[in-house]
């Protein structure tokens, strides 16, 4: 909603702990530790190695967090690691907001003759004491400071978190589902980026994965956090000198879309957004991201190849800015196959991914646990590098 205050708006010191995905895909106990003071993190392994999957895993409990609840819609029965309908499929989150530590989990299981998932077991926790526990369909609500607990049925179907009542203000429920809605979780494509934005497009108001509503999400934000237009338009003036404006007219009632002016001497050209290159649309991208993250409304952004469609020379001073600009709270992680993203991580903040077929699940591990003789792009491109 534009302009609306909640839980985490005073709060820029928010990171992801742990996440921990099993029978998903190919992540079986797949556990990605990060630590309570990582700003950033990069993945980094060959094609098929998982990097994307998980952040498909963060987008089921996004989607959750922005008041998706029907399990079919969530997840498909295919996306069982190898068809093991006998093993529950299970995510859980661990973050850490202002020194408060939460754990979300959510389980699904197949049972035999059924043809969507179903609720296995949901919980909630908040400095290791429950928030909720279900099982099933059975909800069980810790009511702290009243004699008794709260307990009810909820469809075995149906997600619990976006449901629940939450009291506001620093509520366990709240701060969770907002922190999750509020994630940030793209993998940009150039092509169905138009800069259109309506009025009555409420859903769209949050990035999607392919940033096909950017418009939307620019408009939102600079509505909601005016101030957010300065370090948004400064950053772009930075990689682009002869931007002069950014506008955003309304084309019809409820219906506006971006251009973008720029100026050399005497000169002016209006160039409508769709019309960028795919990289300008992508500095765009992460010009936003940068300013959303300054304004408060993204603590957290997993990128999927953020230098896709940049220039060599233009890809470190951007992970750069990326990196800095999460320094001061929150948490950015990224997936690369490029040399230069890779070498402006350290060996500590960077995770290599790798399995040896498809019938093999994922193996991760931090780059310090391993041996590496030399450069680390070297060794990458000699294939040198396995967990």
């Amino acid at each position: 909603m534009r302009g609306r205050r909640g839980p985490l708006d005073a709060i820029i010191d928010v990171v992801i702990r742990r996440f921990h995905v099993h029978n998903y895909r190919c992540l079986e106990n797949f556990e990605l530790s990060l630590g309570s003071n990582q700003s950033a993190a990069l993945l980094m392994g060959k094609n098929g190695t998982g990097k994307s999957t998980v952040r498909n895993a963060l987008e089921v409990l996004q989607r959750v967090g922005r008041g998706d609840t029907r399990v079919g819609t969530l997840v498909p029965p295919d996306a069982i690691a190898w068809g093991r309908a006998e093993v529950p499929l299970r995510f859980e989150v661990e973050i850490d907001v202002a020194g408060r530590v939460y754990v979300y989990s959510l389980a699904f299981e197949l049972p035999k003759g059924f043809k969507e998932l179903r609720i296995f077991e949901e919980k909630l926790t908040a400095d290791g004491e429950t928030v909720f526990h279900r099982e099933m369909a059975k909800v069980r609500l810790v009511r702290a400071g009243r004699d008794s607990d709260a307990t009810f049925n909820v469809d075995w179907h149906i997600v619990a978190l976006p449901v629940l009542q939450d009291r506001g203000g620093d509520d366990p429920i709240a701060v969770v589902r907002r922190w999750l809605a509020e994630m940030v979780l793209i993998e940009p494509v150039p092509s169905l980026i138009k800069g259109e934005s309506r009025e009555s497009n409420e859903k769209s108001r949050a990035p999607s994965s392919s940033l096909e509503n950017l418009g939307d999400w620019f408009t939102n934000l600079v509505a909601g956090y005016p101030a957010a237009y300065g370090p948004l338009e400064a950053f772009l003036k930075g990689l682009m000198p002869d931007l002069k404006a950014i506008r955003n007219p309304e084309k019809a009632p409820g219906y506006r879309s971006l251009e973008l002016e720029f100026s050399k001497g005497t000169r002016n050209l209006m160039v409508p957004f769709a019309d960028l290159s795919s990289g300008e649309k992508c500095f765009f991208a992460g010009a936003l991201v940068i300013a959303a993250k300054e304004s408060g409304g993204a603590r957290f952004c997993f990128w999927d190849e953020p230098d896709s469609h940049w220039a060599l020379n233009e890809v470190g001073d951007f992970v750069i800015a990326l990196r800095k600009a999460f320094e001061t709270g929150g948490q950015f992680i990224a997936t690369s196959h490029n040399p230069e993203t890779i070498r402006h991580f350290s060996l500590d903040n960077t995770l290599l991914l790798h399995r040896r077929s498809h019938l093999e699940p994922t193996q991760v591990r931090p780059l310090s646990e391993l041996e590496i003789s030399g450069d680390v792009v070297t060794s990458l491109i000699l294939g040198d590098l396995e967990p």
